[in-house]
């Protein structure tokens, strides 16, 4: 299956093509990149919540083994402190579930801005340029009387109209050269130089036709 035209306009064409999706593609990355920094910023307030609930853990936890030394009372004496060190710990959790949160918010919308926009284009690309490679591909494969019915029955009126006086009754009157003359029509809708089987040869057997 060819991947590029033989002719030079519509080679230029598919070229430019790819290079925009892939611009295009690494445009949206790029701006995807942005917008998870940007919202990773958000998770600061989590940062240092959880930073503030460990400080505060760790001083009571300390606070409860001193208080638990005292002789007698120690174990009441550290009760309190250890009722605060739990709680402490919980607000250190509130602020890891921030952190998580604005990170899953960042992975998503980085996602989004890329699956979306770039998606569409890989769908709108594929259809054009994997539906001329499969009709490239077919008319390669197709013999010269088949490539002129094609020409005859799609081919715009302007493009038939260059064609010499009289192509038209020649080839009903399967003269050789009316039949290539329409054939290589088709090729060069295509983007083709002209490559299709000569009338009456035999399968396989491929000739150019003149471009």
């Amino acid at each position: 299956m060819p991947a590029y035209a033989d002719r030079p306009a519509l080679r230029t064409r598919q070229v430019v093509a790819d290079l925009a999706l892939l611009g295009w593609a690494v445009l949206w990355v790029l701006l995807a990149r942005v917008v998870h920094a940007a919202v990773l910023v958000l998770a600061e307030p989590g940062v240092q919540l959880e930073s503030l609930g460990r400080s505060i853990g760790d001083a009571m936890g300390d606070a409860a083994g001193v208080a638990r030394d005292v002789p007698l009372v120690g174990d009441e004496l550290s009760a309190p402190f250890g009722s605060l060190g739990e709680s402490a710990d919980g607000v250190a959790g509130a602020g890891q579930g921030v952190q998580d949160a604005v990170g899953t918010l960042a992975w998503v919308l980085a996602a989004a801005l890329v699956v979306i926009p770039v998606g569409w284009a890989v769908v709108r690309w594929a259809g054009w340029r994997l539906g001329w490679a499969r009709e490239a591909a077919a008319a390669v494969a197709l013999d010269v009387e088949l490539l002129a019915a094609r020409a005859v029955a799609t081919a715009p009126l302007s493009a038939l109209a260059g064609l010499p006086a009289g192509t038209g009754a020649a080839w009903r009157a399967g003269d050789a050269g009316a039949t290539r003359a329409l054939a290589e029509l088709e090729l060069r809708r295509l983007g083709l130089r002209g490559t299709g089987r000569a009338p009456g040869s035999e399968a396989g057997v491929d000739r150019a036709l003149p471009g």
